[in-house]
């Protein structure tokens, strides 16, 4: 960020990443308590603003099990609220459109922008996620044809880092490995997953702010290199943060990905995006933060 750019974070705070940050304090930022469902506060947010990075939605897996219903809302009424209000502002030259590597559905090897996305079973609440997302995605490159709003959507594949906040597998594994406490892993652990550092997603987001050939596409954003299965993590992440933590195998009764593992050649073609943050490296670091943050469950 430099000085000459000025941010507003438009957040209702419920899953809060910033406490303890010192964002709130530049003077470059100014941030607004706000739900995207309040189309009218979304609104003044937004005003005068050129972009937009619109990441608001319900997430994590047991989160969107016990709200199906909001999960939709937030995704599909919200983001409908930022896109008409993007237009209305007439001064957004990119809206970037937050999706999610879910459309795939259960099985995703190498998967590219021009694959077909998967549905999952009506009343499995698992995929009321990836619908209403991939509902958006559908909705940003309609108001981008039909209004001529810039906009493009990102796919991201399984982030990580520091000050993540929730029910990811890696934050779960090293705050229980850094307090010496059982890892669990559930089922048999040998689903597959390709993790992607921070760093890299907020590349690909300033080159999808930067450049023209992003509009009106969808990108897949990933490290295909960076690929493990969910109890080799586990492993990974006791041995680097030295633990003598145990895994711990627990049977998860609802629906899962199995495989996800994306193509990230159009982002490179169109945007230059690679993906420079290997998982052990990726790790370390996250495993350092947390250990200078003396963090715990």
């Amino acid at each position: 960020m430099t000085p000459a750019n000025e941010v507003v974070v438009f957040d209702n705070f419920r899953r809060d990443a910033l406490r303890g940050t010192d964002i709130a304090q530049r003077p470059q930022v100014e941030m607004v308590e706000g739900d995207v469902l309040d189309k009218a506060a979304l609104a003044r947010a937004m005003d005068g603003c050129d972009a937009v990075v619109h990441m608001a939605s319900i997430a994590g897996v047991d989160t969107v099990l016990r709200n199906p219903v909001l999960t939709m809302r937030v995704a599909m009424v919200g983001t409908d609220n930022a896109l008409e209000t993007a237009r209305d502002a007439g001064t957004v030259r990119r809206f970037i459109d937050f999706s999610t590597s879910e459309v795939f559905g259960r099985y995703a090897y190498q998967v590219t922008e021009f694959d077909a996305t998967t549905l999952g079973a009506v009343g499995e609440a698992r995929w009321t996620y990836a619908v209403a997302k991939l509902a958006t995605e559908h909705l940003a490159m309609n108001y981008h044809k039909e209004f001529g709003l810039p906009a493009c959507s990102i796919r991201p594949f399984n982030i990580y880092g520091p000050r993540q906040v929730g029910e990811g597998a890696v934050h779960h594994f090293i705050r229980r490995a850094l307090a010496g406490e059982p890892l669990t892993v559930h089922n048999d652990g040998a689903q597959i997953r390709a993790w992607c550092y921070v760093d890299d997603i907020i590349d690909a987001i300033l080159l999808c702010l930067e450049r023209d050939d992003a509009i009106g596409h969808s990108f897949n954003i990933g490290n295909p290199r960076s690929t493990v299965t969910i109890y080799n993590l586990a492993r990974e992440i006791v041995r680097l943060s030295s633990s003598g933590a145990p895994i711990e195998f627990k049977e998860w009764p609802h629906a899962d990905v199995e495989i996800r593992v994306p193509s990230v050649g159009k982002a490179k073609e169109k945007l230059g995006f690679e993906a420079k943050v290997d998982l052990e490296e990726g790790l370390l670091r996250t495993i350092q933060w947390y250990r200078r943050r003396g963090e715990s469950p």
